[in-house]
């Protein structure tokens, strides 16, 4: 009889979570949805925070949920986004709610830190793109700004760790989270001394760097334990959700092939076995981020379905409730090739009237400013779509390879639209799946902890094996070379 083993994957975006249950039978994967809950910043004066007793609390729903089922599970794991911490006391408690990565304090901090060490010196140890939430210059703002709580701090748990840590877990930093930092040096994979001691601050409070796939503690028993007494043990996997959903591209192995992992954000790259840390990747802002399995994700963070949420939410706020539904056949709806805009831009950072800021760029740069809903997220999708093309063939140059394929993972994957968009601008064959990226390389990790899996590319074959992928080939429009001429011509 085949073994059927359960595990818990809970995955935490920025704009919701969910606790899933996910079941390998037979070489096949199944997933189940145990509990989901929205997410985001909570106002606290002045400041943007994160909730961690709400998470914990939604996260337990959830674990409690899914042993109603499984009653038996063989492991535990936790991704979330990237970079942003909590500051813990020398009894272990959390001091503060954690800073949102789009707080303001870190305002001027990039500049502060290439004042001191220089931005070539900076990326050249880190490997890191330079955005204004990476944990570095988050530190920096407190530093300069809200200095009390840091110069009391025993500890700094990235946000995964945090959690395991308040489910039952020993303190620790795993290896694709810490590296979102850019504190770590990634030619050696441990924090980079030079680095803190150059900008004064302490790397007595970072924690000891696991890698993925690795045991750090038990869960604790007053949440949930095992049908027959025993406990469940937490894992690390690729807490990092972009780590866990590279590790989910259902690739075909030795044919050149690039990744978008399609959400609030757009991580577009390619795995590579180390580190690509060059002038050229400089110049292109290239990001070495830790991957699983000793790999690296070479990419880049493009603004992504960010900009078409802030607008939905503004629209909400103005009295219209549109589904993301109602909003994609809008936009297909639309008049193409209108307009364009840089969906990079650091004007569309901030959580706040998108609509208006658009049209405030459209302006700016000599454009008219739209009104219809459908015309706009159109040309939202258009500049995303253009950026794609634009990041591929940073990617080419860089790894000298022509990527035949572009699989695209994670919710995004579900704007048909932008999809077909994709394929058109850049050209390449487009194949979408799975929607739940993240959560199988998340349970992919824990699988091969667990030995039921014997490596990435087996793994990869099974989820391949498991859910439907689909399909989308460039289709030939003229327009497209006129209007990816004129963003190119405004974009860096």
């Amino acid at each position: 009889m085949a073994q059927r083993t359960h595990y818990i994957a809970v995955d935490l975006g920025a704009e919701s979570g969910r606790v899933m249950l996910a079941t390998l039978e037979n070489e096949t994967f199944t997933l189940r949805q145990a509990h989901r809950f929205s997410n985001g910043p909570v106002r606290e004066g002045d400041s943007l925070r994160w909730d961690v007793q709400r998470l914990i609390d939604e996260i337990t729903v959830g674990i409690k949920a899914a042993m109603d089922e499984a009653q038996t599970v063989a492991g535990l794991g936790l991704d979330t986004w990237g970079v942003d911490f909590g500051l813990m006391d020398a009894d272990g408690n959390l001091m503060e709610k954690p800073y949102h990565y789009r707080d303001s304090r870190t305002e001027g901090m990039i500049d502060e830190a290439c004042r001191i060490v220089g931005k070539w010196e900076l990326y050249a140890n880190s490997g890191i793109q330079f955005m204004p939430f990476n944990t570095l210059f988050q530190l920096l703002g407190c530093k300069h700004r809200t200095p009390e709580p840091l110069g009391k701090a025993t500890q700094l748990l990235f946000m995964p760790n945090l959690l395991m840590t308040l489910l039952g877990a020993r303190p620790c930093a795993e290896y694709t989270i810490a590296s979102t930092s850019q504190m770590m040096d990634m030619h050696t994979g441990q924090w980079s001394k030079k680095l803190l001691n150059a900008l004064d601050l302490s790397i007595e409070i970072l924690p000891e760097v696991v890698n993925p796939g690795r045991q750090i503690g038990v869960l604790n028993p007053a949440i949930a334990r095992n049908k027959d007494g025993s406990a469940i043990p937490i894992l690390t996997v690729g807490t990092h959700d972009t780590a866990s959903a590279v590790a989910a591209v259902p690739a075909v192995e030795n044919r050149p092939w690039a990744y978008l992992s399609s959400g609030t954000w757009s991580l577009m790259g390619i795995e590579t076995p180390s580190p690509i840390i060059t002038p050229k990747t400089f110049e292109y802002a290239l990001t070495n981020e830790g991957g699983v399995e000793h790999t690296i994700a070479l990419l880049r963070n493009i603004m992504g379905l960010w900009l078409v949420q802030e607008c939905r939410r503004q629209w909400e706020t103005e009295g219209q409730a549109l589904d993301y539904a109602t909003i994609a056949d809008m936009a297909t709806a639309a008049e193409p090739f209108t307009a364009w805009i840089d969906p990079d831009d650091m004007t569309f950072f901030a959580p706040g009237d998108m609509p208006g800021k658009i049209n405030a760029f459209l302006t700016q740069t000599g454009q008219t400013p739209i009104q219809d809903k459908g015309r706009m997220i159109r040309v939202i999708l258009e500049s995303l779509a253009m950026r794609y093309r634009q990041v591929l063939r940073m990617l080419e140059d860089v790894s000298g390879q022509t990527l035949e394929t572009l699989h695209i993972i994670g919710g995004g994957t579900q704007n048909e639209l932008l999809n077909q968009l994709t394929a058109d601008a850049t050209g390449k064959t487009v194949i979408t799946g799975p929607v739940e990226a993240t959560v199988l390389g998340n349970v992919l990790i824990q699988a091969k902890a667990c030995g039921q899996i014997r490596s990435l590319a087996h793994g990869r074959r099974i989820i391949a094996d498991s859910f439907p992928t689909q399909t989308y080939t460039p289709r030939p429009d003229s327009r497209w070379a006129a209007m990816i001429k004129r963003l190119e011509n405004n974009l860096s």
